[in-house]
């Protein structure tokens, strides 16, 4: 095996690169891409290596870039659209949702959109409005699109290079604060399917179930518990829609309780979906509720306070806690 030790933002890099390098139909296009390398440098040095036709500085017009991203993939292009700031994404919803998302169903499966829309999303960044959004639940509700967040460098460069060889649309959420985290990548195979989730930790006394940015936090909390003599499973589930969720009910099963984590808001957020899946699935081995832990139901607050928001360690040692209180 080969290995190299990357930051998540150099990893996605160079997984865009190595995608760019096999295929020329690949195509990056976004605000500040080309010669700024974009405002995190994940696409840096990307339009210097590859020229202006295939990375491609865009007006800052979001619904612009996905509409013209639909010609191109209508015309055998794979085109990676970078969404600069998750809170921008909303002017490109209409085309996401009415045109990328439904073009294979409307043509009878004769046309297929090979997109990668990428966007960083989640808070931690001391960022002002509409820069620290979780759009993810907008998008995994809309059939027809595929949804996935990496949470450490070597999924961000496996899974950036499925995403583009995909023929289906993909939502790819990047960990904006988890951008400088470094890990170890094996650049020979991938660990994993695009739409499979992992076992990030095992354990035999509870389930955390995370993603994303969370993850992080999750193995965290998972590490204080020990202290309290807990022994905490942490599972990333990696692909938001579809969901891979069979690894999540063996582990439930094993340990009765389940705490799902997210940064969106509880209310109507993706851990709805897996804590009714998990109570439907495996009623008989749980020993409480399955609990939900994530942002409030606000709009995201002002940077100085938004600590106060965002999940952390001791909130999800708090829901571990709840749950044994049953």
């Amino acid at each position: 095996m080969m290995a190299e030790t990357l930051s998540i933002g150099k990893a996605l890099n160079t997984g865009l690169r190595r995608a760019m390098e096999r295929d020329p139909k690949v195509l990056i296009m976004g605000e500040d891409v080309g010669k700024l390398g974009g405002v995190f440098r994940i696409t840096d040095g990307l339009q210097k290596d590859f020229g202006e036709d295939r990375v491609i500085d865009t007006p800052l017009a979001e619904s612009g870039i996905i509409g013209t991203a639909v010609g191109l993939a209508i015309r055998g292009y794979r085109p990676v659209c970078e969404i600069q700031f998750d809170g921008f994404v909303y002017p490109a919803y209409d085309q996401i949702v009415a045109q990328v998302a439904k073009m294979h169903y409307r043509s009878k499966g004769n046309v297929r959109m090979p997109m990668v829309i990428r966007i960083p999303f989640g808070g931690g960044i001391g960022a002002v409005e509409h820069h620290s959004e979780s759009p993810e639940a907008y998008f995994a509700h809309t059939a027809g699109l595929k949804v996935v967040s990496c949470a450490n460098p070597d999924d961000a460069y496996w899974m950036i290079q499925q995403s583009i060889e995909s023929d289906d649309p993909i939502i790819f959420l990047e960990p904006k604060r988890r951008y400088w985290e470094k890990g170890e990548v094996n650049v020979d195979t991938a660990s994993l399917p695009l739409h499979a989730s992992r076992v990030a930790r095992p354990g035999t006394d509870a389930t955390v179930i995370a993603y994303g940015p969370m993850v992080r936090t999750a193995l965290d909390a998972a590490t204080a518990a020990t202290e309290d003599g807990r022994n905490i499973e942490v599972i990333d589930l990696r692909s938001l829609s579809p969901l891979d969720l069979a690894p999540v009910y063996a582990s439930v099963r094993r340990t009765g309780r389940a705490v799902v984590v997210h940064e969106a808001p509880v209310n109507l957020g993706l851990g709805a979906e897996i804590a009714a899946r998990i109570t439907e699935e495996c009623f008989y081995s749980l020993e409480a509720p399955v609990l939900r832990v994530g942002g409030f139901d606000t709009p995201y607050p002002a940077a100085r306070v938004e600590e106060e928001y965002l999940p952390d360690l001791d909130r999800v040692l708090d829901a571990v806690d709840r749950s044994f209180g049953f």
